[in-house]
C-alpha cells in the first residue's frame, strides 16, 4: 500500500446555495476512498476573478490520501459533476470547482493535471483560507501581493 500524502485542494461555488454546496463538498473529501480530511478553512467570499456571476465562497481543505494525484483529480471532477457542475465555456459560474493545489511536494505538468496549481499563488481566494490551515506555505509577501483582492471572511 502506498504511504498517504498531504494534499491541499480549494474549493468554490457561486451558483445554487453555494456555502451549502461547499460545506457538503468539504465533508465529501472526507468521504473518499482512502482519503481523510485533516481541516478545512472558514468559508470565504470573493468577487469572481476572472470569471462571471454571482460572488463565490471558497474554502480550502488539507487531506490525507493514498490516491495517487491522477486518481485523486477524478475522484475531485466526480464530485463536481455529482454537485451539478457543467463546463458550457472556460471560467462560467459554477456549482462546484474543486483544484488539486498541492499533491504532497509533487510537481506535476501532464495536459491533465499541473500541481501545484498554477495560479495558486496568484489569488486572495486560495491564498487566505490556505494560510488559515498552513500557515507554513504562503509568505507574508504572497499574501501582501494579493492584498488588493476583496475578499471576506464568513
Amino acid at each position: 500500500m502506498s504511504q498517504p500524502v498531504l494534499a491541499h485542494v480549494a474549493l468554490g461555488a457561486n451558483l445554487g446555495d453555494a456555502r451549502a454546496t461547499v460545506r457538503d463538498a468539504i465533508a465529501a473529501l472526507d468521504r473518499l476512498p482512502q482519503t481523510r480530511l485533516l481541516r478545512a478553512s472558514a468559508l470565504y467570499r470573493s468577487a469572481p476573478w476572472e470569471a462571471s456571476g454571482p460572488d463565490f465562497i471558497n474554502a480550502v481543505a488539507a487531506i490525507e490520501t493514498v490516491l495517487g494525484a491522477h486518481e485523486l483529480l477524478h475522484a475531485l471532477q466526480a464530485l463536481e459533476l455529482q454537485a451539478g457542475r457543467e463546463r458550457p465555456y472556460r471560467n462560467a459560474p459554477r456549482t462546484l470547482d474543486l483544484d488539486l493545489l498541492l499533491y504532497g511536494d509533487a510537481i506535476i505538468d501532464s495536459p491533465e493535471l499541473i500541481v501545484p496549481h498554477p495560479r495558486l499563488r496568484e489569488r486572495a481566494f486560495v491564498l487566505l483560507p490556505l494560510a488559515e490551515i498552513a500557515p507554513a506555505l504562503v509568505s507574508a509577501a504572497e499574501l501582501q501581493a494579493v492584498a488588493g483582492q476583496v475578499i471576506e471572511r464568513l
